[in-house]
């Protein structure tokens, strides 16, 4: 049937990073592009939108693109091809920025992907050895295994969706599946889509409901804007409460913009 194509900057962890700059923060980003004009444009649309991006420089792989089919409930399936993105290595990362109180999150892709593996393990390492807090957002149910949590060792929060988090431990109640994860993590986070989400560290639980979308266009970049308003009130030094309710407001205007960032 007939569609609308339309190009936008993507990646989740891009995504993240543009959403907390827009929320206020000053994000920094570690990732590989190809040497072509879709890696130029990727860093230049993120350096206009606040990011401060150190980006290697593939000299064989071409940029990383995802296409990406949205139906009519604004709900989407997606074909990546990873590209540079497969071939992060530790060098890319960014030792000078590592700080005692920073915060380094990881997306899942990076950890679920071989050829990126091993440097978002080694960017962890370095985290956690300098001090800082580290989050990781498991990206997609259908790639996790039981060994991903194995991966998480250095993470003291975890944002999976509903379908992540049953994927991860076996459980379909959202927070019977929280409270397991909060055993290996310490802190979870789910993300519920239109009901909201609820936060546990495996005693407590906090519910937020979602924010009302009047004209929601996709759900492109949802949950990388959710991860960026919870971890922006985070650092703000927000309560879990305020910490919830400011990342599904986020939410909620990545999911009444068009395409994945603001």
């Amino acid at each position: 049937s007939p569609a609308v194509v339309r190009f936008h900057g993507g990646g989740s962890a891009a995504n993240t990073a543009a959403w907390l700059a827009a929320a206020g923060g000053r994000p920094v980003l570690a990732g590989r592009v190809g040497d072509d004009d879709r890696g130029r444009g990727a860093r230049d649309e993120l350096r206009a939108l606040g990011v401060d991006t150190r980006l290697g420089v593939d000299p064989e792989l071409p940029t990383g693109t995802c296409i990406v089919l949205v139906g009519p409930d604004g709900e989407r399936t997606m074909a990546p091809d990873a590209g540079a993105n497969d071939a992060l290595t530790p060098e890319d990362l960014l030792q000078d920025v590592l700080a005692a109180d920073g915060h380094l999150h990881v997306v899942g892709y990076a950890l679920l992907r071989p050829g990126s593996r091993r440097a978002a393990l080694e960017a962890m390492a370095r985290a956690r050895a300098a001090g800082m807090t580290v989050s990781v957002d498991p990206s997609s149910s259908a790639l996790l295994s039981d060994a991903f949590l194995d991966d998480c060792e250095d993470a003291q929060l975890l944002l999976p969706n509903a379908s992540e988090a049953h994927a991860l431990t076996g459980e379909s109640a959202p927070e019977l599946a929280a409270r397991a994860l909060a055993g290996t993590v310490g802190e979870v986070v789910v993300k519920l889509g239109p009901e909201g989400a609820l936060w546990t560290n495996g005693e407590e639980v906090l519910r937020t409901a979602a924010v009302p979308v009047e004209s929601a266009m996709d759900s492109i970049g949802a949950g990388d804007a959710f991860a960026a308003g919870l971890l922006h009130a985070r650092a703000s030094r927000a309560s879990t409460a305020e910490s919830l309710a400011a990342a599904c407001k986020l939410a909620a205007q990545a999911v009444a913009t068009p395409g994945a960032r603001p």
